[in-house]
């Protein structure tokens, strides 16, 4: 099974999270008191899904070549979700390799073996200076804002880099890159009067926040206390509130913190939101999965695996507890005969029999690779004469299928499925905007550019046109500066 115009040359770019260079870090346990104060995450699930199915089962468009020659045929409405496919060729015999009515992608290699990806020096900074010579406190400017910390104050779990694949570091584009020049006293000292006197100037905190890395963003945090001996998140706090206060924070969690503590607040209190624990850890790579369990631990002094399996149950609870462990298999070499292999086992375990064994669809998804995935499924589709997503569909229900789909979206395109995300969050009356705040604040230096131009193409709409007409005042301002135009 192919899909239109997926990918152009090889497996598309599987973004490393954080970027090369701004590794992720979390603060050390008690920096932060959002549990307590930080605004309720809403939303705690996904909108309904339409009943036709996920867009992945055909209606995914490709992550290069937008859209395929002749137009797209899924192509949706103005204004609308996209349509899904229909009548010969979904959920039929397809004609040849692929469905029926979906240009064939070019022939295409996953290359050699995995690139080797240097294992970074620890993280920048050094420990705060306790005193400055003489007793004198210095003016901001003779500050060294290089000895300024950043977080973590440990280092990160040991991860086998030379297994990460080079498709996870390169190839997609956020919307936010580092400022050039960065001065993290001046940026302080430009926050500090954003929130001094009567009145927030909340243009000048926006065009600080929107235009930083999260990394130079933890940079600011520092020099604002060294400067002002007062905690920057507890003064944002006050001076503002609602989505507004939610997404200024996100900005300024590092992202290894911010996984964490979705996920923790995901399961805090009655009920649990399933879809925030599915888009975190099934669509992360091994060492952000590894990093988040340990900061979980650090920082709410709790087991994550321990509070998923409370929280869950079942086949979702080992889908879950499979992705805890940060395992998969990262190689980007693709074995064909596996592949075969794989996907007569998925037949066997479920169309090709009365009944379903689950078992058998955790273990390959939860351990082939992303690009042995895709394959399986290209396989699969001549094994079974229907597409896996589809078959996924007619076995599974609930929580354990909105997972097995978000693996198998994200083997085949994982901008447009973030892109989909996006898209519900605002669909219908209201809008959920902790689902999108977190898709927009964690994919911001990853891969936004990507999204968006899917989102574009799904739903014949700019993502920037979409977060105008249904978020308003300051938040809106701040959302467009980072999604961009």
């Amino acid at each position: 099974m192919s899909y239109p115009g997926y990918p152009p040359t090889g497996y598309p770019a599987f973004p490393g999270y954080p970027p090369a260079g701004q590794e992720s870090s979390f603060p050390p346990p008690g920096q932060y008191s959002y549990p307590s104060g930080f605004p309720p995450v809403g939303g705690g699930a996904y909108p309904p899904t339409p009943s036709s199915g996920y867009p992945g089962a055909g209606g995914y468009p490709g992550a290069g070549g937008y859209p395929a020659p002749g137009g797209y045929p899924s192509a949706p409405q103005p204004g609308g979700a996209p349509s899904y496919p229909g009548g010969q060729g979904f959920g039929a015999p397809p004609s040849g390799a692929g469905f029926s009515g979906y240009p064939q992608a070019p022939s295409q290699s996953y290359g050699g073996g995995p690139s080797q990806v240097p294992l970074p020096g620890g993280f920048p900074g050094g420990p705060m200076p306790s005193q400055y010579p003489g007793g004198q406190s210095p003016y901001p400017s003779q500050i060294n804002t290089e000895s300024l910390p950043s977080y973590p104050v440990f280092s990160p779990v040991s991860v086998d880099y030379s297994s990460e694949p080079a498709s996870m570091t390169q190839g997609t584009q956020g919307t936010i890159q580092p400022a050039a020049n960065f001065d993290a006293m001046r940026d302080a000292e430009i926050l500090r009067k954003a929130m001094k006197g009567f009145g927030t100037d909340e243009q000048a905190i926006v065009d600080v926040v929107a235009n930083r890395s999260n990394d130079q963003r933890q940079k600011i945090k520092a020099a604002f206390k060294t400067m002002y001996g007062k905690d920057l998140i507890k003064d944002l706090k006050s001076e503002l509130s609602g989505n507004m206060e939610e997404l200024i924070l996100a900005l300024f969690m590092p992202p290894t913190y911010y996984d964490a503590w979705s996920l923790q607040n995901a399961m805090k209190g009655v009920g649990t939101q399933e879809r925030v624990l599915i888009e975190i850890l099934c669509t992360r790579t091994n060492q952000e999965i590894r990093e988040i369990v340990r900061c979980y631990q650090s920082e709410f002094g709790r087991d994550l695996e321990k509070d998923i399996r409370s929280d869950t149950s079942g086949h979702f609870e080992r889908l879950l507890v499979s992705m805890c462990q940060g395992n998969r298999d990262e190689n980007q070499n693709v074995n064909h005969q596996l592949a075969q292999e794989d996907a007569q086992r998925l037949y066997q375990a479920g169309e090709g029999k009365l009944g379903t064994d689950e078992s058998c669809f955790n273990m390959i998804l939860a351990t082939r690779s992303f690009p042995q995935l895709k394959a399986t499924m290209e396989a699969y589709c001549r094994v079974a004469n229907r597409d896996l997503l589809s078959s996924v569909g007619r076995e599974f229900s609930g929580s354990v299928e909105s997972g097995l789909k978000t693996i198998l979206q994200c083997a085949l395109n994982r901008p447009a499925f973030f892109a989909e995300r996006l898209y519900h969050s605002m669909k219908g009356a209201g809008t959920d905007d902790s689902t999108l705040v977190r898709i927009v604040v964690t994919r911001s230096e990853i891969d936004l550019v990507q999204i968006k131009q899917m989102f574009s193409q799904m739903y014949q709409k700019t993502l920037s046109k979409r977060i105008a007409s249904d978020t308003s005042g300051d938040y809106r301002r701040l959302l467009l500066a980072i999604v961009g135009q």
